[in-house]
Protein backbone atom coordinates (compact mmCIF):
# COMPACT_ATOMS: atom_id res chain seq x y z
CA UNK A 1 0.00 0.00 0.00
CA UNK A 2 2.54 1.99 0.67
CA UNK A 3 4.80 4.05 -2.01
CA UNK A 4 8.35 3.31 -0.92
CA UNK A 5 11.33 4.54 -3.13
CA UNK A 6 14.17 2.23 -4.72
CA UNK A 7 17.17 0.38 -2.85
CA UNK A 8 16.15 1.51 1.24
CA UNK A 9 14.21 2.40 3.92
CA UNK A 10 12.30 6.10 3.40
CA UNK A 11 12.05 7.97 6.53
CA UNK A 12 10.05 10.39 7.81
CA UNK A 13 12.37 12.85 8.82
CA UNK A 14 12.03 15.26 11.90
CA UNK A 15 13.58 17.20 15.00
CA UNK A 16 14.50 14.54 16.94
CA UNK A 17 13.16 16.30 20.21
CA UNK A 18 9.60 15.67 18.73
CA UNK A 19 9.49 11.93 18.63
CA UNK A 20 7.37 11.35 21.61
CA UNK A 21 6.00 7.55 22.12
CA UNK A 22 2.60 7.30 21.37
CA UNK A 23 -0.26 7.97 24.35
CA UNK A 24 -3.28 6.18 23.87
CA UNK A 25 -4.92 7.03 27.44
CA UNK A 26 -4.81 11.14 26.93
CA UNK A 27 -6.48 13.28 23.42
CA UNK A 28 -5.80 10.04 21.35
CA UNK A 29 -3.09 11.79 19.46
CA UNK A 30 -0.56 10.68 16.88
CA UNK A 31 2.08 12.89 19.04
CA UNK A 32 2.06 13.91 21.95
CA UNK A 33 3.34 17.61 21.51
CA UNK A 34 4.62 19.54 24.32
CA UNK A 35 7.34 21.75 23.60
CA UNK A 36 8.90 22.82 20.38
CA UNK A 37 5.52 22.33 18.31
CA UNK A 38 6.83 24.26 15.32
CA UNK A 39 5.37 21.97 12.28
CA UNK A 40 8.68 23.12 10.25
CA UNK A 41 11.41 22.15 12.71
CA UNK A 42 9.41 18.88 13.23
CA UNK A 43 9.41 17.97 9.85
CA UNK A 44 11.97 19.36 7.31
CA UNK A 45 10.70 20.17 3.45
CA UNK A 46 13.38 20.44 1.79
CA UNK A 47 15.85 17.80 2.83
CA UNK A 48 13.51 14.75 2.94
CA UNK A 49 15.20 11.34 1.78
CA UNK A 50 12.30 10.00 -0.25
CA UNK A 51 13.92 8.45 -2.67
CA UNK A 52 10.60 8.22 -4.94
CA UNK A 53 10.33 8.94 -8.45
CA UNK A 54 9.05 12.30 -10.23
CA UNK A 55 5.62 12.66 -10.77
CA UNK A 56 4.57 11.05 -13.99
CA UNK A 57 2.09 13.65 -14.53
CA UNK A 58 1.82 17.22 -14.80
CA UNK A 59 4.25 18.99 -13.54
CA UNK A 60 6.30 22.79 -14.41
CA UNK A 61 9.31 24.36 -13.94
CA UNK A 62 8.63 25.83 -10.60
CA UNK A 63 7.71 23.56 -8.03
CA UNK A 64 4.38 23.93 -6.29
CA UNK A 65 3.06 26.81 -4.49
CA UNK A 66 1.38 25.57 -1.17
CA UNK A 67 -0.25 27.96 0.86
CA UNK A 68 1.22 27.34 4.81
CA UNK A 69 -1.06 26.37 7.59
CA UNK A 70 -1.93 29.46 9.85
CA UNK A 71 -2.63 28.47 13.79
CA UNK A 72 -6.60 29.79 13.30
CA UNK A 73 -6.95 28.28 9.67
CA UNK A 74 -9.87 26.85 8.71
CA UNK A 75 -10.04 23.83 6.88
CA UNK A 76 -12.98 22.21 5.14
CA UNK A 77 -12.42 18.81 4.06
CA UNK A 78 -14.80 17.28 1.04
CA UNK A 79 -15.27 13.45 2.12
CA UNK A 80 -15.18 11.37 5.15
CA UNK A 81 -13.16 8.11 4.06
CA UNK A 82 -9.80 7.24 5.02
CA UNK A 83 -8.11 9.80 3.35
CA UNK A 84 -10.22 12.92 4.53
CA UNK A 85 -10.70 11.65 8.07
CA UNK A 86 -6.83 10.92 8.39
CA UNK A 87 -6.18 14.95 7.15
CA UNK A 88 -9.14 15.85 9.86
CA UNK A 89 -7.54 13.93 12.78
CA UNK A 90 -3.79 14.95 12.40
CA UNK A 91 -5.39 18.80 11.67
CA UNK A 92 -7.79 18.52 14.81
CA UNK A 93 -4.42 17.05 16.84
CA UNK A 94 -2.55 20.02 16.01
CA UNK A 95 -5.66 22.20 17.45
CA UNK A 96 -6.36 23.59 13.75
CA UNK A 97 -10.27 24.58 13.12
CA UNK A 98 -11.25 21.35 10.66
CA UNK A 99 -14.63 20.92 9.17
CA UNK A 100 -15.64 17.32 7.68
CA UNK A 101 -18.04 17.28 5.25
CA UNK A 102 -19.85 13.86 3.80
CA UNK A 103 -22.48 13.51 1.43
CA UNK A 104 -23.48 10.02 2.98
CA UNK A 105 -24.68 8.88 5.92
CA UNK A 106 -22.22 6.66 6.31
CA UNK A 107 -18.53 7.30 6.91
CA UNK A 108 -15.87 5.36 5.62
CA UNK A 109 -16.47 5.50 1.90
CA UNK A 110 -15.19 2.53 -0.18
CA UNK A 111 -14.10 1.14 3.42
CA UNK A 112 -17.20 1.84 4.76
CA UNK A 113 -19.24 -1.26 6.74
CA UNK A 114 -22.76 -1.59 5.63
CA UNK A 115 -25.56 -2.88 8.17
CA UNK A 116 -28.76 -4.55 7.66
CA UNK A 117 -30.94 -6.00 10.23
CA UNK A 118 -27.77 -6.60 12.71
CA UNK A 119 -25.46 -7.62 10.04
CA UNK A 120 -22.47 -6.09 9.33
CA UNK A 121 -20.66 -6.26 5.99
CA UNK A 122 -17.42 -4.54 3.75
CA UNK A 123 -17.97 -2.75 0.45
CA UNK A 124 -15.43 -5.31 -0.86
CA UNK A 125 -13.09 -6.91 1.91
CA UNK A 126 -10.55 -4.80 3.69
CA UNK A 127 -7.23 -6.63 4.95
CA UNK A 128 -5.14 -4.22 7.30
CA UNK A 129 -1.79 -4.63 6.02
CA UNK A 130 0.85 -2.35 5.63
CA UNK A 131 4.37 -1.30 5.54
CA UNK A 132 3.67 2.55 5.96
CA UNK A 133 4.36 3.01 10.00
CA UNK A 134 2.41 6.62 10.08
CA UNK A 135 -0.79 4.91 9.01
CA UNK A 136 0.10 1.28 11.16
CA UNK A 137 0.45 3.69 14.24
CA UNK A 138 -2.66 5.33 13.57
CA UNK A 139 -4.86 2.69 12.83
CA UNK A 140 -3.30 0.57 16.36
CA UNK A 141 -3.98 4.26 18.03
CA UNK A 142 -7.37 4.53 16.90
CA UNK A 143 -8.84 1.36 17.60
CA UNK A 144 -6.16 0.09 20.02
CA UNK A 145 -7.66 -3.44 21.09
CA UNK A 146 -10.16 -3.74 18.70
CA UNK A 147 -7.96 -5.26 15.88
CA UNK A 148 -8.23 -9.41 15.67
CA UNK A 149 -6.40 -11.57 13.94
CA UNK A 150 -7.95 -13.71 11.06
CA UNK A 151 -6.37 -16.33 9.48
CA UNK A 152 -6.80 -15.96 5.70
CA UNK A 153 -7.71 -18.50 2.69
CA UNK A 154 -8.58 -17.53 -0.60
CA UNK A 155 -9.32 -19.31 -3.88
CA UNK A 156 -9.87 -19.58 -7.13
CA UNK A 157 -13.02 -20.95 -8.52
CA UNK A 158 -12.90 -21.90 -12.69
CA UNK A 159 -15.07 -23.71 -14.18
CA UNK A 160 -15.97 -25.70 -11.23
CA UNK A 161 -12.77 -26.53 -9.94
CA UNK A 162 -11.16 -24.50 -7.13
CA UNK A 163 -7.20 -22.98 -7.52
CA UNK A 164 -5.12 -22.07 -4.29
CA UNK A 165 -4.76 -18.04 -4.37
CA UNK A 166 -1.65 -17.93 -3.92
CA UNK A 167 -1.31 -20.67 -6.99
CA UNK A 168 0.89 -23.26 -6.36
CA UNK A 169 2.01 -25.15 -9.47
CA UNK A 170 1.00 -28.72 -8.43
CA UNK A 171 -2.41 -26.85 -7.67
CA UNK A 172 -2.56 -25.88 -11.26
CA UNK A 173 -1.28 -29.10 -12.64
CA UNK A 174 -4.03 -31.24 -11.24
CA UNK A 175 -7.07 -28.92 -11.53
CA UNK A 176 -6.13 -27.72 -15.34
CA UNK A 177 -5.57 -31.00 -16.42
CA UNK A 178 -1.80 -31.69 -18.05
CA UNK A 179 -2.92 -30.88 -21.53
CA UNK A 180 -3.36 -27.78 -20.42
CA UNK A 181 -0.33 -27.47 -18.35
CA UNK A 182 1.64 -28.30 -21.49
CA UNK A 183 0.10 -25.89 -23.53
CA UNK A 184 0.57 -22.91 -20.92
CA UNK A 185 4.96 -23.90 -20.30
CA UNK A 186 4.62 -23.70 -24.70
CA UNK A 187 2.94 -20.99 -24.75
CA UNK A 188 5.21 -19.03 -22.24
CA UNK A 189 8.32 -20.28 -24.18
CA UNK A 190 6.72 -18.95 -27.48
CA UNK A 191 5.97 -15.73 -26.40
CA UNK A 192 9.52 -15.66 -23.90
CA UNK A 193 11.62 -15.59 -27.09
CA UNK A 194 9.11 -13.69 -29.35
CA UNK A 195 7.72 -11.22 -27.43
CA UNK A 196 6.08 -7.97 -28.49
CA UNK A 197 8.17 -5.20 -29.55
CA UNK A 198 6.00 -2.98 -27.70
CA UNK A 199 3.84 -3.20 -24.74
CA UNK A 200 1.73 -0.52 -25.84
CA UNK A 201 -1.84 -2.34 -23.62
CA UNK A 202 -2.08 -5.17 -20.66
CA UNK A 203 -2.82 -7.69 -23.07
CA UNK A 204 0.50 -7.79 -24.24
CA UNK A 205 2.37 -7.09 -21.11
CA UNK A 206 0.64 -10.10 -19.54
CA UNK A 207 1.10 -12.30 -22.68
CA UNK A 208 5.18 -11.39 -23.05
CA UNK A 209 5.41 -12.61 -19.13
CA UNK A 210 3.09 -14.97 -18.68
CA UNK A 211 2.34 -16.27 -22.46
CA UNK A 212 -1.01 -16.38 -24.32
CA UNK A 213 -2.56 -19.51 -23.10
CA UNK A 214 -1.89 -18.52 -19.02
CA UNK A 215 -3.66 -15.03 -20.28
CA UNK A 216 -6.44 -15.45 -21.83
CA UNK A 217 -7.06 -18.54 -19.17
CA UNK A 218 -7.05 -16.41 -16.04
CA UNK A 219 -6.59 -12.97 -16.63
CA UNK A 220 -8.68 -11.79 -19.96
CA UNK A 221 -12.08 -13.41 -18.40
CA UNK A 222 -11.58 -11.86 -14.83
CA UNK A 223 -9.69 -8.48 -16.04
CA UNK A 224 -12.55 -7.93 -18.49
CA UNK A 225 -15.02 -8.67 -15.57
CA UNK A 226 -14.14 -6.10 -13.46
CA UNK A 227 -13.10 -3.30 -15.69
CA UNK A 228 -15.59 -3.45 -18.51
CA UNK A 229 -13.35 -2.39 -21.17
CA UNK A 230 -11.00 -5.07 -23.20
CA UNK A 231 -7.56 -5.83 -21.78
CA UNK A 232 -6.15 -3.79 -24.89
CA UNK A 233 -7.18 -0.94 -24.10
CA UNK A 234 -6.08 -0.90 -20.25
CA UNK A 235 -2.69 0.79 -20.52
CA UNK A 236 0.71 -1.59 -19.97
CA UNK A 237 1.56 1.09 -17.22
CA UNK A 238 -0.91 -0.34 -15.04
CA UNK A 239 0.33 -3.77 -15.32
CA UNK A 240 3.44 -2.61 -14.57
CA UNK A 241 2.70 -1.03 -11.45
CA UNK A 242 0.93 -3.70 -9.94
CA UNK A 243 2.70 -6.59 -10.92
CA UNK A 244 6.58 -5.47 -12.56
CA UNK A 245 9.16 -7.41 -12.83
CA UNK A 246 7.50 -10.81 -12.16
CA UNK A 247 7.31 -13.97 -14.92
CA UNK A 248 5.72 -17.53 -14.85
CA UNK A 249 9.07 -18.65 -14.64
CA UNK A 250 9.98 -16.74 -11.59
CA UNK A 251 6.72 -17.79 -10.11
CA UNK A 252 7.21 -21.29 -10.66
CA UNK A 253 10.58 -21.17 -8.86
CA UNK A 254 9.52 -18.81 -5.69
CA UNK A 255 6.68 -21.51 -5.52
CA UNK A 256 9.00 -24.17 -5.58
CA UNK A 257 10.95 -22.62 -2.89
CA UNK A 258 13.34 -21.86 -5.31
CA UNK A 259 13.58 -18.54 -3.90
CA UNK A 260 14.59 -18.63 -0.17
CA UNK A 261 12.42 -16.07 0.44
CA UNK A 262 9.42 -17.62 0.11
CA UNK A 263 9.44 -19.15 3.77
CA UNK A 264 9.27 -16.17 5.40
CA UNK A 265 7.13 -14.36 2.88
CA UNK A 266 4.09 -16.84 3.62
CA UNK A 267 4.68 -16.29 7.38
CA UNK A 268 3.63 -12.94 6.50
CA UNK A 269 0.34 -13.83 4.85
CA UNK A 270 -1.06 -16.60 6.61
CA UNK A 271 -2.85 -14.37 8.60
CA UNK A 272 -4.18 -10.30 8.54
CA UNK A 273 -5.72 -7.27 10.95
CA UNK A 274 -8.76 -6.96 10.84
CA UNK A 275 -11.23 -4.48 12.80
CA UNK A 276 -13.73 -6.44 15.29
CA UNK A 277 -16.59 -4.62 14.07
CA UNK A 278 -15.50 -4.08 9.97
CA UNK A 279 -13.28 -1.39 8.68
CA UNK A 280 -16.09 1.04 9.08
CA UNK A 281 -15.31 0.64 12.63
CA UNK A 282 -11.87 2.47 11.97
CA UNK A 283 -13.80 5.21 10.45
CA UNK A 284 -16.58 5.74 12.90
CA UNK A 285 -14.32 5.96 15.87
CA UNK A 286 -11.69 7.98 13.92
CA UNK A 287 -14.63 11.03 13.06
CA UNK A 288 -15.63 10.71 17.36
CA UNK A 289 -11.57 11.24 17.86
CA UNK A 290 -11.91 14.43 15.62
CA UNK A 291 -14.91 15.39 17.27
CA UNK A 292 -12.77 14.59 20.89
CA UNK A 293 -10.39 16.92 19.61
CA UNK A 294 -12.61 19.95 18.24
CA UNK A 295 -13.48 19.41 15.12
CA UNK A 296 -16.88 18.75 13.01
CA UNK A 297 -17.61 15.93 11.27
CA UNK A 298 -20.95 16.11 9.49
CA UNK A 299 -22.55 13.64 7.73
CA UNK A 300 -25.66 14.23 4.37
CA UNK A 301 -23.45 17.50 3.86
CA UNK A 302 -22.75 17.37 0.28
CA UNK A 303 -19.99 19.95 -1.14
CA UNK A 304 -21.53 21.37 -4.28
CA UNK A 305 -19.70 24.47 -5.26
CA UNK A 306 -15.63 25.34 -4.09
CA UNK A 307 -15.08 28.92 -4.78
CA UNK A 308 -12.06 30.53 -6.35
CA UNK A 309 -10.94 33.89 -5.68
CA UNK A 310 -7.87 35.64 -6.38
CA UNK A 311 -6.51 31.92 -7.40
CA UNK A 312 -7.23 30.72 -3.65
CA UNK A 313 -10.29 28.73 -2.78
CA UNK A 314 -11.84 30.59 -0.25
CA UNK A 315 -15.23 28.93 0.47
CA UNK A 316 -17.20 26.18 0.01
CA UNK A 317 -20.99 25.72 -0.87
CA UNK A 318 -22.62 22.74 1.13
CA UNK A 319 -25.70 21.57 0.75
CA UNK A 320 -27.34 20.66 3.98
CA UNK A 321 -30.68 18.70 4.92
CA UNK A 322 -31.59 22.16 6.13
CA UNK A 323 -30.65 23.87 3.02
CA UNK A 324 -27.39 25.56 1.03
CA UNK A 325 -25.02 26.61 3.77
CA UNK A 326 -21.85 28.97 2.11
CA UNK A 327 -18.99 27.93 4.91
CA UNK A 328 -15.13 30.32 4.69
CA UNK A 329 -12.28 28.18 4.24
CA UNK A 330 -8.52 29.01 4.20
CA UNK A 331 -7.51 25.45 3.21
CA UNK A 332 -10.03 22.93 1.37
CA UNK A 333 -8.65 19.13 1.60
CA UNK A 334 -10.93 17.62 -1.42
CA UNK A 335 -10.91 13.70 -1.89
CA UNK A 336 -14.21 14.07 -4.24
CA UNK A 337 -13.94 12.80 -7.36
CA UNK A 338 -11.76 15.10 -9.60
CA UNK A 339 -14.39 14.93 -12.54
CA UNK A 340 -17.02 16.18 -9.38
CA UNK A 341 -14.28 18.29 -8.51
CA UNK A 342 -13.51 20.02 -12.06
CA UNK A 343 -17.54 20.75 -12.15
CA UNK A 344 -17.56 21.97 -8.74
CA UNK A 345 -15.06 24.71 -8.88
CA UNK A 346 -16.71 28.50 -9.79
CA UNK A 347 -15.79 30.27 -11.70
CA UNK A 348 -15.94 27.26 -14.01
CA UNK A 349 -12.68 26.48 -15.69
CA UNK A 350 -11.66 26.97 -19.07
CA UNK A 351 -13.63 24.20 -21.67
CA UNK A 352 -10.39 22.30 -22.36
CA UNK A 353 -10.25 21.34 -18.50
CA UNK A 354 -13.90 20.52 -18.40
CA UNK A 355 -13.33 18.17 -20.84
CA UNK A 356 -10.34 17.20 -19.51
CA UNK A 357 -12.22 16.39 -16.54
CA UNK A 358 -14.98 14.65 -18.27
CA UNK A 359 -12.46 12.32 -19.84
CA UNK A 360 -11.85 10.72 -16.55
CA UNK A 361 -13.69 7.09 -16.18
CA UNK A 362 -14.68 4.75 -12.98
CA UNK A 363 -16.32 1.87 -12.88
CA UNK A 364 -18.71 1.42 -10.28
CA UNK A 365 -19.59 -1.71 -8.07
CA UNK A 366 -22.22 -3.37 -6.17
CA UNK A 367 -22.93 -5.19 -3.58
CA UNK A 368 -25.10 -7.99 -2.94
CA UNK A 369 -25.54 -9.33 0.63
CA UNK A 370 -27.07 -12.82 0.99
CA UNK A 371 -27.93 -14.38 4.37
CA UNK A 372 -28.15 -17.96 4.25
CA UNK A 373 -29.23 -20.83 6.79
CA UNK A 374 -25.94 -22.89 7.79
CA UNK A 375 -22.49 -22.44 9.02
CA UNK A 376 -19.17 -23.52 7.72
CA UNK A 377 -20.15 -23.36 4.00
CA UNK A 378 -17.24 -22.85 2.67
CA UNK A 379 -13.63 -22.10 4.41
CA UNK A 380 -12.33 -19.00 2.32
CA UNK A 381 -12.48 -15.52 3.63
CA UNK A 382 -13.55 -15.13 0.04
CA UNK A 383 -13.40 -16.59 -3.27
CA UNK A 384 -12.45 -15.04 -7.16
CA UNK A 385 -15.14 -16.26 -9.59
CA UNK A 386 -13.41 -16.63 -12.89
CA UNK A 387 -15.65 -18.92 -14.07
CA UNK A 388 -17.65 -17.23 -17.22
CA UNK A 389 -21.27 -17.34 -17.33
CA UNK A 390 -21.51 -15.70 -14.15
CA UNK A 391 -21.78 -11.89 -13.59
CA UNK A 392 -20.51 -12.18 -10.16
CA UNK A 393 -16.95 -11.46 -9.35
CA UNK A 394 -16.36 -12.30 -5.92
CA UNK A 395 -17.49 -13.66 -2.61
CA UNK A 396 -16.90 -12.56 0.73
CA UNK A 397 -17.57 -14.87 3.89
CA UNK A 398 -18.34 -12.73 6.53
CA UNK A 399 -18.18 -15.36 8.98
CA UNK A 400 -14.90 -15.85 8.51
CA UNK A 401 -13.81 -12.01 8.72
CA UNK A 402 -15.34 -11.88 12.58
CA UNK A 403 -18.11 -13.64 13.91
CA UNK A 404 -19.06 -10.41 15.72
CA UNK A 405 -20.64 -9.06 12.24
CA UNK A 406 -23.38 -11.82 12.16
CA UNK A 407 -26.05 -11.62 14.92
CA UNK A 408 -27.40 -14.92 14.23
CA UNK A 409 -24.28 -17.82 14.95
CA UNK A 410 -26.65 -19.74 13.19
CA UNK A 411 -26.50 -18.72 9.65
CA UNK A 412 -23.72 -16.92 7.46
CA UNK A 413 -23.51 -13.69 5.51
CA UNK A 414 -21.97 -13.74 1.66
CA UNK A 415 -21.37 -10.78 -0.33
CA UNK A 416 -21.61 -11.05 -3.69
CA UNK A 417 -19.52 -8.15 -5.23
CA UNK A 418 -20.40 -6.96 -8.81
CA UNK A 419 -18.56 -4.60 -11.04
CA UNK A 420 -20.80 -2.62 -13.22
CA UNK A 421 -21.45 1.42 -14.70
CA UNK A 422 -23.45 3.36 -13.36
CA UNK A 423 -26.75 3.78 -15.22
CA UNK A 424 -25.92 -0.03 -16.75
CA UNK A 425 -28.27 -3.03 -16.51
CA UNK A 426 -26.94 -4.26 -12.93
CA UNK A 427 -26.86 -0.85 -11.99
CA UNK A 428 -30.62 0.04 -12.47
CA UNK A 429 -32.22 -3.40 -11.70
CA UNK A 430 -34.09 -3.03 -8.56
CA UNK A 431 -32.49 -5.23 -5.35
CA UNK A 432 -35.48 -7.41 -5.98
CA UNK A 433 -34.01 -8.50 -9.01
CA UNK A 434 -30.33 -8.70 -7.66
CA UNK A 435 -31.08 -10.86 -5.04
CA UNK A 436 -32.87 -13.50 -7.23
CA UNK A 437 -29.38 -12.74 -9.66
CA UNK A 438 -27.23 -13.34 -6.79
CA UNK A 439 -28.71 -16.05 -5.46
CA UNK A 440 -28.96 -17.57 -8.97
CA UNK A 441 -25.32 -17.56 -9.38
CA UNK A 442 -24.31 -18.91 -5.97
CA UNK A 443 -26.20 -21.86 -6.81
CA UNK A 444 -25.01 -21.82 -10.45
CA UNK A 445 -21.87 -21.70 -9.07
CA UNK A 446 -22.44 -24.96 -6.37
CA UNK A 447 -20.65 -22.84 -3.67
CA UNK A 448 -22.52 -23.11 -0.60
CA UNK A 449 -24.45 -26.41 -1.10
CA UNK A 450 -28.16 -26.47 -0.58
CA UNK A 451 -28.13 -23.25 2.04
CA UNK A 452 -31.12 -21.62 1.39
CA UNK A 453 -30.94 -18.06 1.35
CA UNK A 454 -32.96 -16.06 3.74
CA UNK A 455 -32.68 -12.93 3.05
CA UNK A 456 -30.72 -10.24 1.08
CA UNK A 457 -29.73 -6.63 0.44
CA UNK A 458 -28.03 -4.71 -1.96
CA UNK A 459 -25.46 -1.90 -1.88
CA UNK A 460 -24.05 0.18 -4.84
CA UNK A 461 -20.73 2.39 -4.67
CA UNK A 462 -20.57 4.67 -7.42
CA UNK A 463 -17.06 5.73 -8.78
CA UNK A 464 -15.32 2.95 -6.86
CA UNK A 465 -12.40 2.57 -9.22
CA UNK A 466 -10.49 4.78 -11.41
CA UNK A 467 -9.70 3.33 -14.83
CA UNK A 468 -6.44 3.82 -16.31
CA UNK A 469 -7.90 3.60 -19.97
CA UNK A 470 -5.66 4.96 -23.09
CA UNK A 471 -6.17 8.52 -22.61
CA UNK A 472 -6.44 8.62 -18.85
CA UNK A 473 -3.15 10.36 -18.05
CA UNK A 474 -3.52 13.04 -21.18
CA UNK A 475 -7.11 14.20 -19.28
CA UNK A 476 -5.28 14.25 -15.69
CA UNK A 477 -2.59 16.46 -17.18
CA UNK A 478 -5.00 18.65 -18.22
CA UNK A 479 -7.15 18.61 -15.11
CA UNK A 480 -4.21 18.64 -13.03
CA UNK A 481 -2.80 22.00 -14.90
CA UNK A 482 -5.63 23.92 -13.72
CA UNK A 483 -5.75 22.09 -9.82
CA UNK A 484 -1.99 22.52 -8.74
CA UNK A 485 -1.80 26.27 -9.06
CA UNK A 486 -4.34 26.64 -6.30
CA UNK A 487 -2.36 26.61 -3.45
CA UNK A 488 -4.63 26.33 -0.84
CA UNK A 489 -6.71 23.29 -2.85
CA UNK A 490 -5.39 19.57 -2.08
CA UNK A 491 -6.42 16.47 -3.74
CA UNK A 492 -5.71 13.26 -2.45
CA UNK A 493 -6.96 9.84 -1.92
CA UNK A 494 -8.22 7.50 -4.35
CA UNK A 495 -10.73 9.70 -6.33
CA UNK A 496 -9.07 12.80 -5.28
CA UNK A 497 -6.17 12.15 -7.68
CA UNK A 498 -7.87 9.30 -10.09
CA UNK A 499 -5.24 6.89 -8.45
CA UNK A 500 -6.25 3.15 -8.02
CA UNK A 501 -4.65 3.57 -4.33
CA UNK A 502 -4.96 1.41 -1.67
CA UNK A 503 -6.35 2.76 2.04
CA UNK A 504 -3.32 2.77 2.98
CA UNK A 505 -1.75 4.75 -0.11
CA UNK A 506 -4.77 7.21 0.23
CA UNK A 507 -3.87 7.85 4.04
CA UNK A 508 -0.19 8.80 3.25
CA UNK A 509 -1.15 11.36 0.56
CA UNK A 510 -3.31 12.79 3.11
CA UNK A 511 -0.73 13.37 6.07
CA UNK A 512 1.76 14.39 3.55
CA UNK A 513 -0.92 16.98 2.38
CA UNK A 514 -0.97 17.89 5.81
CA UNK A 515 2.71 17.73 6.34
CA UNK A 516 3.11 20.24 3.18
CA UNK A 517 1.19 22.27 5.00
CA UNK A 518 2.80 22.53 7.95
CA UNK A 519 6.17 23.38 5.76
CA UNK A 520 7.08 19.67 4.41
CA UNK A 521 7.48 19.58 0.81
CA UNK A 522 6.40 15.91 -0.55
CA UNK A 523 5.22 15.00 -3.69
CA UNK A 524 1.92 13.31 -3.49
CA UNK A 525 1.66 12.17 -6.82
CA UNK A 526 4.94 9.86 -6.33
CA UNK A 527 2.96 7.63 -3.70
CA UNK A 528 1.92 4.56 -5.54
CA UNK A 529 4.11 5.24 -8.80
CA UNK A 530 7.23 3.67 -8.04
CA UNK A 531 7.75 0.79 -9.98
CA UNK A 532 10.26 -0.80 -7.74
CA UNK A 533 8.56 -1.84 -4.57
CA UNK A 534 9.91 -4.28 -2.59
CA UNK A 535 8.23 -6.17 0.28
CA UNK A 536 11.61 -5.15 2.55
CA UNK A 537 10.99 -1.50 2.22
CA UNK A 538 9.17 -0.06 4.84
CA UNK A 539 8.26 3.19 5.54
CA UNK A 540 8.88 4.73 9.13
CA UNK A 541 7.55 7.40 11.05
CA UNK A 542 9.55 9.51 13.51
CA UNK A 543 8.07 7.79 16.60
CA UNK A 544 8.97 4.28 15.09
CA UNK A 545 12.21 5.40 14.44
CA UNK A 546 13.22 7.22 17.54
CA UNK A 547 10.83 5.76 20.36
CA UNK A 548 12.18 2.34 22.24
CA UNK A 549 8.80 1.25 22.48
CA UNK A 550 7.37 0.90 18.31
CA UNK A 551 9.86 -1.97 18.12
CA UNK A 552 8.89 -3.66 20.61
CA UNK A 553 5.79 -4.15 19.28
CA UNK A 554 4.67 -6.06 16.15
CA UNK A 555 2.42 -4.25 13.68
CA UNK A 556 0.31 -5.81 10.75
CA UNK A 557 3.18 -6.60 8.48
CA UNK A 558 2.83 -4.76 4.93
CA UNK A 559 -0.45 -4.14 3.05
CA UNK A 560 -3.95 -3.07 3.60
CA UNK A 561 -7.36 -3.29 2.38
CA UNK A 562 -8.35 -6.06 0.38
CA UNK A 563 -11.58 -3.86 -0.76
CA UNK A 564 -10.97 -4.16 -4.99
CA UNK A 565 -8.78 -7.05 -5.39
CA UNK A 566 -9.76 -8.63 -8.30
CA UNK A 567 -7.11 -10.91 -8.98
CA UNK A 568 -7.02 -11.63 -12.26
CA UNK A 569 -5.31 -14.97 -13.07
CA UNK A 570 -2.63 -17.14 -11.71
CA UNK A 571 0.19 -15.24 -9.69
CA UNK A 572 -0.77 -12.48 -7.48
CA UNK A 573 1.17 -12.06 -4.34
CA UNK A 574 -0.35 -12.15 -1.26
CA UNK A 575 2.10 -10.05 1.07
CA UNK A 576 0.81 -6.74 -0.71
CA UNK A 577 -2.32 -5.13 0.84
CA UNK A 578 -4.78 -5.23 -1.64
CA UNK A 579 -4.16 -6.72 -5.46
CA UNK A 580 -5.96 -4.61 -7.81
CA UNK A 581 -8.62 -5.88 -10.05
CA UNK A 582 -6.87 -7.78 -13.11
CA UNK A 583 -3.59 -8.70 -11.18
CA UNK A 584 -2.65 -12.37 -11.77
CA UNK A 585 -2.61 -14.13 -8.58
CA UNK A 586 1.29 -15.08 -7.67
CA UNK A 587 2.35 -17.71 -5.50
CA UNK A 588 3.81 -17.73 -2.39
CA UNK A 589 6.88 -15.52 -2.11
CA UNK A 590 6.52 -13.23 -5.44
CA UNK A 591 5.90 -9.86 -4.58
CA UNK A 592 3.37 -7.16 -6.62
CA UNK A 593 5.13 -3.63 -6.64
CA UNK A 594 2.01 -1.91 -5.02
CA UNK A 595 0.76 -2.88 -1.63
CA UNK A 596 -2.97 -2.00 -0.21
CA UNK A 597 -6.43 -1.70 2.07
CA UNK A 598 -10.38 -0.64 0.98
Amino acid sequence: MSRTGVGGVITLPTASSEAVPCNHGGAHGLHDRQENSNPAARIRSNDTPYPMPESPTYSEASPRRIRQLRDGDHVAVVGGGPAGLTAAYLLAQQGQRVTVFEADDILGGISQTARYKGYRFDIGGHRFFTKIEPVNELWQEILEDEFISVPRLSRIHYRGRYFDYPLKPTNAVFGLGLVDSVRIVLSYLWWHFKPYPEEENFEQWVTTRFGKRLYEIFFKTYTEKVWGIPCTEIRAEWAAQRIKGLSLARAVLSAASVNKRSTAIKSLINEFQYPRLGPGQMWETCAERVREMGGDVHLRHRVEAVEIEDGEARRVQVRTPDGIQTVEADHVISTMPLRTLVRSLEPAPPKEIAEGADGLRYRDFLVVALMLEGTDLFPDNWIYVHTPGVKVGRIQNFNNWSQAMVPRPDTTCLGLEYFCFEGDGLWTASDEELIALATAELAQLNVTGDAPVIDGTVVRMPKAYPIYDGEYRQHLDTVRSHIDPIPNLHTVGRNGMHKYNNADHSMLTAMMAVWNMEGADHDLWAVNTDFEYHEEQRLESPRARDSASSSDSPAPSEGSDEEAVAAAGTAASENVPTVAPGTPVLPDGVTSVDPRHA
